[in-house]
């Protein structure tokens, strides 16, 4: 077993690099239902829902690795949801980018879609 920290962890952003600041703030508020948390500047941003946040930063990700990650479903972020129909109903009626559609897995419901920078978000329902 490993060490017991003296600290409790209270929340946790992932930091997802962008080409276009203010288009990234707007898929995510207007298609996804997040909502602006802060902006600092001209190039980072944090945003969030349901108490979950993402972190927005103003750069290139390299385009050969977001089309790897691509190809091979690597996944840059799984959000579990308690109700996946809903969930892929709101995303269809938004005309998010779906490239998984929803599928059972032996371990519950998916579906993935991906952002204008090519990030593969996750939605499942576990059984």
């Amino acid at each position: 077993m490993g060490r017991t920290p003296s600290t409790k962890l209270t929340g946790m952003s992932p930091q997802f690099l962008v080409a276009d600041l203010d288009r990234s703030i707007g898929f995510y508020t207007e298609r996804l239902g997040f909502d602006l948390d802060f902006r600092y500047e001209h190039f980072y941003a944090g945003i969030v829902r349901d108490g979950h946040s993402i972190h927005l930063k103003l750069a290139r990700a390299p385009r050969d690795e977001r089309e790897f990650r691509r190809e091979n479903e690597h996944l840059d972020i799984t959000f579990t949801v308690d109700d996946i129909h809903a969930a892929y109903e709101d995303v269809r009626s938004e005309s998010v980018p779906v490239i998984q559609p929803l599928r059972e897995m032996p371990y519950g419901h998916e579906f993935y879609v991906a952002d204008p920078d090519g990030y593969i978000l996750a939605f499942v329902e576990t059984k």
